[in-house]
């Protein structure tokens, strides 16, 4: 599942990252990185410190 892999992502990163970044850190495309996203924002398992840069929620 592609949500899972952001979420990796986004946990190695240590640190808020863009859309973009998780596409050049997964090899995923963009679309299906934001898709990932929504739904992890619908579920609430991630956040947003800055803004457009998100974060595993702690």
């Amino acid at each position: 599942m592609s949500a899972e892999k952001v979420l990796a992502a986004m946990e190695a990163a240590g640190k808020p990252v863009k859309a973009g970044e998780i596409v050049t850190a997964t090899g995923l495309d963009r679309k299906e990185v934001d898709k990932a996203m929504n739904q992890l924002k619908k579920e609430g398992r991630i956040v947003s410190p800055v803004r457009c840069a998100w974060e595993p929620k702690k």
